[in-house]
């Protein structure tokens, strides 16, 4: 439950705003002091402060004195100030000083009911802001809060200003280019190239020359001498992605590369010194490959320095919202739309998916769920997903449910067993008769 503190000095306004807010622990403050005292202690994120207290309560020099010591604490603080009627000049001058909105009396619950959750919902949204860039690997990062994705960054920030060569496991979609290119941010080459080469997309007879360059007149149309993507890479960091892909004759070339940091370009006979980081990346298990002996170990053990293994999305809790939260704002200011977030069943949607493309999968559904949403909030229609099954998402929801469901179950189960016969249900069951005929009534079950 959230803490909503309310700075008031009137009693019956206490109570009134005590009673309306129920929602939330309501903490009450009647002056400066206290209101200071229980900032400190509780922290709350939203506070409403009439600007009339004592000892001025006709003046609003004593509200404004208020505001400004809170905001000096706790400059996130949303404060709404209360004013009288005709106190316009004050509430603007509060606005100035940093508050987040104000409202003049007399107070109608509804109307500060809205400011108030409101307030709570921008607090919130600026928090897990502020989280997804703690935990982002660099601005447009590796975002995450989960266990695993933390002690992904943690290993990342170890590695990468390190020469060590890292292989990136993990499944389509997870992030290992935008992985491989925070290790490049995070090291002293980040001023230096960063050259991505994906080896399944380029085909065999090519991948070669586009790695380590050709010589002129080395092949029918080499017309000039052209550098590989490794000679390109000099200074910086090179990533071969879905290296499991790489032909099996080709490895053996790059194994040299990898031990000597020299390569030869196609027709070539000159050794060319290349300093480079690697960073390797596949979706494949490179060891079941080596046992088939479609991988070379020796090439295995030499870019697996250290492994990271990328969690899926599907295992990522709820850094599937924080993610979907972080693309809507980047979409929203791309396509210049101006929807606030998700609805509690694109929620429902957005948690029960298995995302087998990951967060490529992702991006692409809060892409065209900001192009498609007609309203304020993105549906779970909008993002093209199934909500689920309403009674398994209550289940998962509400413990009462989850009791009542379990309570119906074993007993049924238990009048199975005992064709029906009370005194063997009760006695399967581990209740006596009484509580049994209670609990057959509450469910609505019937014993034939």
């Amino acid at each position: 439950m959230e803490t909503l503190l309310v700075v008031e000095d009137d009693p019956g306004i206490q109570k009134q705003l005590k009673w309306s807010f129920s929602d939330y622990e309501v903490i009450i403050a009647g002056d400066r002091k206290e209101a200071i005292t229980a900032l400190r202690r509780y922290e709350p994120k939203v506070v409403t402060l009439d600007l009339g207290l004592p000892p001025d309560e006709a003046n609003a020099s004593e509200g404004l004195a208020t505001l400004k010591e809170m905001l000096e604490l706790n400059p996130k603080l949303k404060v709404i100030v209360i004013t009288g009627n005709e106190d316009k000049e004050n509430a603007l001058s509060a606005i100035a000083m940093g508050a987040h909105d104000f409202y003049q009396k007399p107070i109608d619950d509804d109307t500060m009911s809205v400011i108030i959750a409101r307030a709570f919902w921008v607090a919130n949204i600026e928090l897990e802001n502020e989280t997804l860039k703690g935990a982002s690997l660099d601005n447009n990062g590796f975002l995450g809060n989960s266990p695993q994705v933390q002690k992904v960054c943690r290993m990342v920030e170890r590695i990468a200003p390190t020469e060590v060569t890292t292989l990136l496991l993990g499944e389509s979609g997870t992030g290992k280019e935008v992985l491989a290119r925070a290790i490049h941010q995070q090291s002293p080459r980040k001023d230096k190239p960063f050259i991505a080469i994906n080896c399944a997309s380029i085909p065999e007879n090519l991948l070669e020359s586009e790695l380590f360059g050709f010589e002129k007149g080395a092949f029918t149309g080499a017309h000039k001498t052209t550098e590989g993507k490794i000679e390109c890479a000099n200074g910086g960091t090179l990533f071969l992605d879905e290296i499991g892909d790489m032909p099996y004759p080709l490895q053996a070339k790059i194994l040299r590369f990898l031990q000597e940091k020299v390569v030869e370009r196609v027709g070539g006979r000159k050794e060319i010194p290349v300093d480079v980081k690697i960073v390797c990346a596949t979706h494949q298990n490179l060891q079941n490959m080596v046992e088939q002996k479609e991988f070379r170990e020796d090439l295995f053990y030499r870019i697996s320095e250290i492994t990271i293994n990328i969690p899926p999305l599907r295992d990522r809790g709820e850094d599937v919202i924080l993610l979907a939260r972080a693309f809507l704002q980047n979409y929203n200011k791309q396509m210049q739309r101006n929807i606030n977030n998700f609805s509690d069943d694109a929620i429902t949607a957005l948690s029960n998916h298995r995302w087998p493309g990951n967060i490529r999968e992702l991006q692409n559904k809060v892409k065209s769920a900001v192009i498609m949403a007609d309203n304020k909030q993105i549906t779970a229609d909008d993002l093209a997903l199934p909500i689920g099954d309403e009674e398994q998402v209550k289940l998962a929801l509400n413990l009462r449910h989850v009791r009542e469901a379990a309570e119906k179950q074993a007993i049924n189960k238990a009048l199975a067993l005992s064709n029906g016969n009370i005194s063997n249900t009760a006695g399967l069951l581990g209740v006596t008769r009484p509580t049994l005929y209670s609990l057959l009534d509450k469910y609505g079950l019937k014993t034939d």
